[in-house]
């Protein structure tokens, strides 16, 4: 296909438009097997994606479904049915479009599978039940093309590995499928076309004219950033100035607490009564929708969000993206970046806000790499053999298979291509058997193989539960959190069960921008009344708690390395110069420890630079060590850059303390009776089909998954420590919740490289740290002043002018 039809060509004439480059290149590329577009936010990636499909469908009818658009998001996917559905009608195509969500109705979900339309915009989870119906070669019939938007943010999840296995399913339905994968923040296109294609085969690489470079700073505030904290209220007056410079701003934060936080001193702040409003993942639904249909008509003049908002949704004309505190990881910031002038060729603007002053220097670091066009991403490990169990399931829901066709088929999947047989093998037996010490309990024996050797359900009845349990998003435990003594108990939002356990009837907490008093609880539902009397609590929303990346960590150590530093602001460059004075500042292939006295107790220091996790884990592997060589810790504290470890006796030599081997062998012990390990494998056991979240007639409760999990978990630790799971939780411990592959890089990139440096005080890097162990709550009005006053004493002792 080398050009448009007239129809189509007539509709851009008519509003004075013209094709992009890489929308007309996709149009030529339209029967390549697959292509990656990396195109920048407004340079009309969806429309360069769907392009091929209105071209052939405008040309000739089609019977049924013919292409699929696959977004991580159920409110991108209405976006772009919006988006997609003026043009199509403008132009007079006879083409139907619908989305499939969690959010379609019942009624409408069994229509689509009589009566497919012709595009379909949906999202993984749903395109995995789909495929698990035995009429799914029906329903695909036909099938031409699949689109994944916003690629980029599926191949960092298990939604991920989710979506490329049920993309071979789809090819194997669909010989002559073409799929195609949309970005704009793409940091290893390779690696990224290695997942979309159906290995071996390749995927082309099409990359669009970049666009401008962003107008992007650092907000320039008359206060300086405080040493430590993350809630950045120090700059409520600038940002407030600069809403009312723009005409839509959006202030992403990086967790909803923070986000809670910051709307309210906003809004304490907003004298004129600007219409601000608030956006995460725990606001209720119909509250989210009300701020999203406000911000499409323009009556918003700012929105404090969370990565709700970080994908590509046109939400109106937003003109200034602010990012509170650091960003943690450059590509995150290129894509918030994006969200602002959402056009071809026009510049967005941003601006950074430091919470603290060490996010000052992260900060800087990050703008630069923002300017260079360096974006930083982890390597991506295999896909988890836990998202394959499921898999297996689900291709037995839809009906018998065989062993050796699925397999060839799983490993055409560009995270399991280098899956082997008996890996898979192990995968099948457990859905089979549930494993060793699970096999004498019917209820784990899920599949059986005929006499014919196909494999198929036990127990045909069984397919529904499956259905049910279909994903791979982990919900936090939640409850319900609605007004009492309103007309239909208005719902709120939600907060964490081990939030909600902590409360007492009086105590407040911060929801949807209202400070709400807890009255109780009732049927699983959290009651409250408004109450603005008291200093609220904040509600611990789970989120996503971002490390800083290791290539923006090294770019700070980089930064460390001039012998000046003009490109910070004044207050900073003197503090790094006088860390220098007094200790030394770490070094990249070095590893810098420190140790002092203060306040009757000996601390160290190590500057691992590691991202919070690591260095959270780190605290935990010395601090048992510390225990074995008699130095009496007593607790640490850990950022993303350092851990402090403070306790009764100095530490003389850091080098034993950091042997490899060791700290392996500490960790092993530790993983084993550690609450982390149970933690991961329920998430693992959900996953894969052996605990079921969801079940016919109600959900279990978090806490009831968290009791079956955890007897579970014993139960296979003492009988089958080597089971499928097990083995499981022990990759997904490592790689995720406590990062040990960054340590163990950290110790790889050091080696023997480690400098110790004891002084007779405080260092100026480590103060702002023990200004994070200063945070226990002071009981009292004079809270805040207790907490200044020995904030300054600390500041005074290190030698730092506040």
């Amino acid at each position: 296909m080398s050009s448009l039809p007239k129809v189509i060509t007539d509709w851009f004439a008519t509003r004075g438009w013209a094709p992009h480059p890489h929308q007309l290149a996709m149009l030529a590329r339209a029967q390549d097997p697959a292509t990656l577009l990396i195109a920048p936010t407004g340079g009309g990636k969806t429309m360069a994606g769907f392009l091929p499909t209105l071209a052939e469908l405008s040309a000739a009818p089609h019977q049924g479904l013919h292409t699929i658009y696959v977004s991580p998001l159920k409110a991108l996917a209405a976006d772009i049915k919006r988006n997609l559905t003026s043009p199509v009608t403008e132009m007079g195509l006879a083409i139907r479009i619908e989305d499939r969500t969690g959010d379609t109705s019942a009624t409408q979900k069994r229509r689509q599978r009589a009566d497919p339309p012709h595009i379909l915009l949906t999202t993984p989870e749903s395109l995995a039940l789909l495929l698990s119906y035995e009429d799914a070669p029906r329903i695909f019939a036909g099938l031409q093309r699949v689109v994944v938007d916003e690629i980029h943010a599926l191949a960092e999840s298990k939604r991920g590995d989710q979506l490329f296995l049920g993309l071979a399913r789809l090819q194997n339905l669909c010989p002559g499928l073409r799929r195609v994968g949309l970005s704009a923040t793409v940091e290893d296109p390779a690696s990224i076309a290695h997942l979309l294609a159906r290995h071996p085969d390749p995927c082309a690489i099409l990359t669009a004219d970049p666009g401008p470079p962003p107008d992007i700073a650092m907000l320039e505030t008359d206060e300086r950033p405080p040493w430590a904290g993350g809630g950045a209220a120090y700059s409520i007056p600038a940002v407030l100035a600069q809403v009312k410079a723009h005409k839509t701003t959006l202030i992403f934060h990086n967790t909803r607490a923070q986000a809670e936080i910051f709307f309210h001193n906003l809004w304490l702040e907003n004298d004129e009564g600007l219409p601000i409003g608030i956006h995460h993942g725990s606001l209720d639904r119909t509250q989210r929708q009300r701020v999203e249909a406000a911000m499409v008509r323009g009556e918003l003049r700012a929105i404090v969000c969370t990565g709700t908002l970080d994908l590509g949704i046109d939400w109106g004309d937003v003109d200034l993206i602010i990012q509170i505190g650091a960003p943690k990881n450059v590509k995150r910031l290129v894509q918030r970046i994006g969200r602002a002038n959402h056009r071809y060729n026009a510049p967005s603007k941003a601006l950074l806000v430091p919470a603290n002053r060490f996010e000052v220097v992260e900060c800087v670091a990050a703008l630069e790499a923002v300017r260079e066009g360096a974006l930083d991403g982890e390597p991506r490990g295999p896909g988890p053999r836990d998202v394959l169990c499921q898999q297996i399931l689900i291709t037995a829901c839809s009906g018998p298979f065989d062993a050796d066709e699925l397999f060839a088929e799983v490993i055409t999947a560009g995270p399991y291509s280098a899956l082997t047989r008996s890996q898979f093998d192990a995968c099948l037996d457990f859905c089979a058997t549930g494993g060793y010490a699970l096999a004498a309990y019917d209820r784990w024996k899920r599949l059986l193989r005929r006499p014919d050797g196909l494999w198929q359900l036990r127990d045909p009845r069984t397919a529904a539960n499956i259905r049910m349990n279909i994903g791979t998003i982990q919900d936090t435990d939640t409850l319900q959190v609605r007004l009492r003594r309103s007309r239909g108990n208005k719902p709120l939002g939600e907060i964490e069960e081990g939030f909600a356990a902590t409360l007492t009837a009086g105590d407040t907490f911060l929801i949807g921008g209202q400070i709400v008093k807890y009255e109780g609880l009732r049927e699983m539902t959290v009651e409250v009344s408004r109450d603005a009397r008291k200093k609220p609590r904040i509600a611990t929303f789970m989120g996503t708690k971002f490390a800083t990346s290791t290539q923006l960590s090294d770019r700070i150590l980089a930064l460390f390395g001039q012998s000046s530093w003009p490109q910070l602001p004044g207050h900073t460059a003197e503090w790094l110069a006088l860390q220098r004075e007094v200790s030394r500042l770490p070094e990249r292939g070095r590893l810098l420890v420190e140790s002092f006295p203060f306040d009757g107790r000996a601390h160290t220091c190590l500057y691992g630079f590691a991202g919070r996790n690591a260095q959270q884990t780190l605290g935990l592997l010395l601090t048992n060590r510390m225990e074995q060589m008699g130095l009496h810790p007593l607790g640490f504290v850990a950022t993303d850059y350092a851990t402090l470890i403070w306790g009764l006796d100095p530490l003389d030599d850091p080098r034993p303390l950091l042997n490899p081997q060791a700290l392996r062998d500490g960790l092993g012990t530790w993983l084993a009776g550690n609450a982390v390990m149970k933690r991961t494998f329920k998430a693992s056991a959900i996953i894969a089909g052996l605990i079921d979240r969801n079940r016919p007639g109600g959900r279990k409760t978090g806490r009831q998954a968290t009791f079956s999990s955890d007897i579970l978990y014993d139960t296979l630790q003492k009988y089958d420590p080597d089971h499928l799971l097990m083995q499981i939780t022990r990759e997904e411990a490592l790689r995720g919740l406590v990062d040990f592959g960054r340590i163990e890089e950290m110790l790889t990139r050091v080696g023997t490289r480690i400098d110790h440096v004891q002084v007779d005080r405080v260092t100026p890097l480590a103060a702002p740290m023990l200004l994070e162990i200063g945070k226990v709550p002071v009981a009292g009005a004079a809270e805040e002043r207790l907490l200044a006053e020995e904030a300054a004493r600390l500041l005074e002792t290190a030698g730092i002018d506040q």
